[in-house]
């Protein structure tokens, strides 16, 4: 059975940073091109970084330069670390892995920008 497990949401101030970690079981992180999602709400399920199975990155233009995607294969896990966290990131974060075993979600982890 595969299981995204995302942790390491919560609150934080203005400028402030966080690190999302999104713990694999059953699939492997580094054979399968991983992902993380934002949905604020009202608002569509967007991209903002992957990793993909070779290593090579890619960032949503609004988090270019402030978040960093990565992945360590001995946890099978990928984080997603966020610096100058603006409101504007305010969102529930979801991991996605995809693939040839196929696309699976984690359940998502909240993190609020806030004064």
């Amino acid at each position: 059975q595969v299981q995204l497990v995302e942790s390491g949401g919560g609150l934080v101030q203005p400028g402030g940073s966080l690190r999302l970690s999104c713990a694999a079981s059953g699939i492997s992180s580094s054979g399968n091109n991983m992902a993380w999602y934002r949905q604020a709400p009202g608002k569509q399920r967007d991209l903002v970084a992957v990793i993909m199975r070779g290593g090579t990155t890619n960032y949503a233009d609004s988090v270019k330069g402030r978040f960093t995607i990565s992945r360590d294969n001995a946890k099978n896990t990928v984080y997603l670390q966020m610096n100058s966290l603006k409101p504007d990131d305010t969102a529930v974060y979801y991991c996605k892995a995809y693939g040839l075993a196929g696309l699976y979600w984690g359940q998502g982890t909240q993190v609020t920008v806030s004064s």
